[in-house]
């Protein structure tokens, strides 16, 4: 797999596209299971056919072009072109001494987020550390291991350790980055609304902000069409964290809102397939 990875890795952005689009399309018609997800999540949040459409094959996208993200030349950049949009955000935190705590939605490309904040800030800001999980086949473990930690990105498992990790980080006053909507292993979420229906939210990235003092914003890599590269969105998160943690619904509440008005801007890029109601064992949603 390390060699198909290293091959693919050499080929234009716009061919690993077009193979992710049919690959998308072949997921989607090959398991019914996916399929019903896909629609009943697209519809939950009020989403048209129309619009989540596209999404099939930008989950396909998503997929082809990781090769491309892990295992590129170091010196190359991302795409033909970077775009950003609000990167001043970001740079005011870190100029001022700030941590910041970085929030993308299961959307676009959420690897890229993490690249380009490390290949543009890092040299004058220091690193970002991204949470992550490992994979649970052991054969893309280990290409997933060999290929993420690039210049300029340190990794931190989902583990106490790397939640430790994540907070020497913030309190050197770099970035970190996770994935707010990711569903929490047992015990480090809550109940709350996402698009109406109860979500096992993670507390963590509320927890980061109130303990560290960091700035929280929002940030997602917009996949450009025929492989032109990528826009890198930045906003604020829109509604203020509470500051302490013992309101963690509220918190968690609070940053469910802020993704779903993210994902309302590009329906097209969400991954609407992803289990995002499941529920963990012995956690009992309190509709």
């Amino acid at each position: 797999m390390l060699s198909l990875f290293r091959w693919l890795a050499r080929r234009p952005l716009w061919f690993l596209h077009a193979i992710g689009a049919v690959l998308g399309w072949i997921t989607y018609w090959a398991s019914p299971s996916y399929r019903k997800r896909f629609h009943e999540n697209a519809l939950q949040a009020g989403v048209s056919p129309t619009d989540a459409r596209p999404a099939i094959a930008s989950a396909g996208r998503m997929v082809a072009e990781a090769p491309f993200l892990w295992m590129r030349p170091a010196d190359q950049p991302i795409g033909p072109q970077l775009n950003w949009q609000g990167r001043e955000l970001i740079e005011v935190a870190l100029r001022a001494g700030k941590g910041v705590v970085l929030l993308t939605p299961h959307m676009g490309s959420f690897e890229v987020t993490a690249q380009a904040v490390a290949q543009d800030l890092a040299a004058a800001h220091g690193p970002i550390t991204v949470l992550y999980r490992p994979a649970r086949k052991e054969a893309l473990r280990q290409v997933m291991d060999q290929s993420r930690a690039r210049p300029g990105v340190a990794t931190a498992p989902a583990t106490l350790a790397g939640v430790r990790q994540m907070i020497r980080a913030l309190r050197r006053g770099e970035a970190v980055g996770l994935l707010p909507d990711q569903v929490p292993p047992e015990g480090m979420g809550v109940w709350v609304p996402f698009f109406g229906r109860p979500a096992y939210t993670m507390t963590l990235a509320a927890r980061l902000v109130q303990q560290t003092g960091a700035v929280p914003l929002l940030i997602w890599g917009e996949r450009l069409a025929r492989g032109a590269g990528y826009a890198v969105r930045v906003s604020e998160l829109g509604e203020a964290l509470p500051t302490s943690d013992a309101t963690q619904a509220e918190s968690a509440a609070i940053i469910n809102r802020a993704m779903e008005r993210l994902i309302r801007q590009c329906p097209q890029q969400y991954l609407w397939g992803y289990n995002r109601y499941k529920q963990p064992r012995s956690a009992e949603p309190n509709v």
